[in-house]
């Protein structure tokens, strides 16, 4: 299995400004703090069933995220806390979720594998490998009949690209020149299996010269990275040009899901994808381009961590859903 890749990262623009810097700081720290404080919530027996966390991979997220406007629309999956909070959901919101409490983003009926806000355009996470694709597309197709520069942009792993839902997917928003950026977190597994034994080759970018649609492969450890090329195919894609496929290479630091060491692992590929941690990457980036004082970002380390806190403990406190609260009469958008 390979080790880290390495690609050369795009130097900062010129607007990327220390201001953008200490936002994608600020909440690939709320991401991963988020995610070990829940991996912390089984110890206590406040999470049901099972979770997958996405430690590692909060430069997809912060990065890609951020080309969007309020208005688009976006679809992720099962290992999708990243995404969400990303958004903006509310972090008590999205434990009270998982927790299943019926302060949750979806009342508690939902859990970790079905967060979702349609205020933010989050239209869900996805169980079923792959399934988020077609939605993200009829969102694209929503937004290009809608006519005011949406895009929609669907997050998925380098196991979809062997589903037949990616394959449809990608043909048709190609033929229909639809508004859809298509965002690879390839992180080397489809759940247990490594990527050569499932697809012949590592550099899933190549699945879209099958369809003519412009792609590019960037290191998504690196936010800045992320964010220069997801942004320059959102613009391109608000200008009526088309889908575009990011393939962002990057890591998860844990198993697969709650239950899973890891142990099919090579030695020392962990360690080598740990020294390039994307929290650490963008770390030095402020302190070496923005001249950020260390001292600072220890505080923004202790405020994300007490915001953290103080959400799982609300969150852990807040009332269970009462059976009353699964009829399709309080589900329903109108209430009635």
């Amino acid at each position: 299995m390979s080790s880290a890749p390495q690609i050369s990262a795009p130097a900062v623009e010129p607007y990327l400004q220390p201001e953008l810097l200490l936002r994608f700081y600020r909440r690939m720290l709320l991401i991963r703090a988020f995610e070990d404080k829940v991996h912390e919530a089984f110890q206590r027996n406040l999470v049901f069933g099972t979770t997958h966390l996405c430690q590692g991979q909060e430069a997809v997220s912060v990065g890609a995220i951020e080309c969007l406007r309020a208005d688009d629309s976006l679809t992720y999956t099962y290992r999708g806390h990243g995404q969400v909070i990303a958004r903006g959901m509310d972090p008590q919101a999205a434990f009270a979720e998982i927790f299943g409490r019926e302060t949750g983003c979806s009342r508690g009926l939902g859990g970790s594998m079905h967060l979702a806000d349609l205020s933010l355009g989050l239209l869900g996470s996805f169980a079923i490998v792959g399934a988020g694709l077609p939605v993200a597309l009829g969102a694209a197709i929503s937004a290009q009949l809608n006519g005011q520069g949406q895009v929609a942009m669907t997050f998925f792993g380098d196991g979809a690209t062997n589903i037949g839902s990616f394959h449809e997917s990608m043909n048709l928003a190609v033929v229909w020149k639809l508004p859809l950026l298509f965002i690879c977190e390839n992180n080397l597994y489809g759940e247990y299996s490594p990527i050569l034994l499932t697809t012949p080759f590592e550099d899933l970018a190549r699945r879209a010269d099958a369809y003519a649609m412009p792609a590019e492969s960037v290191d998504g450890n690196d936010v800045v990275a992320v964010y220069t090329t997801v942004l320059r195919a959102t613009e391109r894609a608000r200008r009526g040009e088309g889908p575009a496929f990011i393939e962002c290479k990057t890591y998860r630091h844990r198993g697969h899901s709650r239950s899973d060491p890891a142990k099919y692992r090579p030695a020392g590929e962990l360690e080598s994808w740990l020294k390039r941690d994307p929290i650490a990457q963008c770390e030095a980036q402020l302190k070496s381009l923005a001249h950020v004082p260390q001292a600072d970002l220890d505080a923004i380390r202790l405020e994300v961590g007490r915001t953290i806190d103080a959400a799982c403990e609300a969150a852990a406190a807040a009332a269970w859903p009462e059976v009353r609260d699964l009829g399709p009469e309080t589900l329903s958008p109108s209430g009635a």
